[in-house]
C-alpha cells in the first residue's frame, strides 16, 4: 500500500473477523484499541500513521503465532507495521 492512502477500518475488520482462528474483536481493556468515525467507533483496530493495531479474542487451538500470521495475511502490505494483541482466547465452535 502506497504511504499516504487512507486505510479502511471496515475492510480491516471484516477481514479479520472472517478468520476461523478469530472469535470476534477485542478493543482492550479499556476500548483503547479502536478506530473512531464519525457518529461510530470499529472496535478492535486502532489505525495511526505510524502503525495498526488489531484486538482479537482468539479460538483455540490456534496459537498466538497462527493468529497473528493469519490477521497480518489478511489485512495484506500494507506501509506500516501490524501490531496484533490477542487480548483471550475462547474455545471452539462445536456442532
Amino acid at each position: 500500500m502506497t504511504r499516504g492512502v487512507a486505510i479502511d477500518a471496515d475492510a480491516v475488520a471484516a477481514a479479520v473477523l472472517a478468520l476461523p482462528a478469530v472469535a470476534g474483536p477485542h478493543s482492550g481493556r479499556f476500548g483503547e484499541i479502536a478506530t473512531l468515525l464519525p457518529h461510530r467507533r470499529v472496535p478492535g483496530i486502532r489505525i495511526r500513521p505510524d502503525e495498526i493495531t488489531v484486538g482479537v479474542t482468539g479460538r483455540y487451538p490456534a496459537t498466538a503465532a497462527e493468529i497473528g500470521a493469519a490477521v497480518r495475511a489478511a489485512i495484506g502490505p500494507v506501509d506500516r507495521p501490524v501490531n496484533v494483541r490477542i487480548e483471550d482466547i475462547v474455545p471452539p465452535v462445536t456442532s
